[in-house]
């Protein structure tokens, strides 16, 4: 956990770019606003989205979903300091929502202007881009290749 940690402050610590910034405050504001509406204005139309096959109760998936948006969509935009943490951690929620983007689109739920087929398709293949969008810039790409990387080897006695 300490690498982990070690890790995300160091990838975290590089000099952000002001276009990597705006692209970070973009993301995490987007997530916020999701987050607010799954809330508020677009609750039922969320919980319509939720697949037949989850677990859960549509209303209390949309809640939870509209709580963590809102709280890692903050997250990212104000703790600058650990941008690298908050973006993974992001990029891994957006991951974790895709398999609903997919159910929407093979059991042809309406919902959000996505009317047709061929806009849900266009959802799916848009998704990594979004994914792209909160992992780039946040620098949570080096926080990765940083935890996966070997420990370098000692001097053997």
């Amino acid at each position: 956990m300490n690498k982990f940690l070690e890790a995300a402050r160091s990838a975290s610590g590089r000099r952000e770019r002001w276009f990597a910034a705006a692209l970070r405050v973009s993301a995490g504001l987007m997530l916020l606003f999701a987050g607010i509406t799954h809330l508020t204005v677009a609750r039922t139309e969320f919980q319509a989205q939720v697949p037949s096959w989850f677990p859960a109760e549509p209303d209390a998936v949309v809640l939870v979903s509209g709580v963590l948006e809102i709280l890692i969509g903050g997250a990212v935009v104000v703790l600058r300091r650990w941008r690298a943490l908050t973006g993974l951690v992001m990029t891994a929620f957006l991951v974790a929502v895709f398999p609903g983007n997919i159910a929407q689109y093979l059991d042809h739920v309406d919902g959000f202007g996505l009317d047709t087929d061929r806009a849900r398709l266009m959802r799916l293949v848009v998704e990594p881009f979004l994914w792209a969008w909160a992992f780039l810039p946040t620098n949570a790409w080096r926080l990765v290749l940083d935890v996966l990387r070997p420990a370098p080897v000692g001097p053997r006695s």
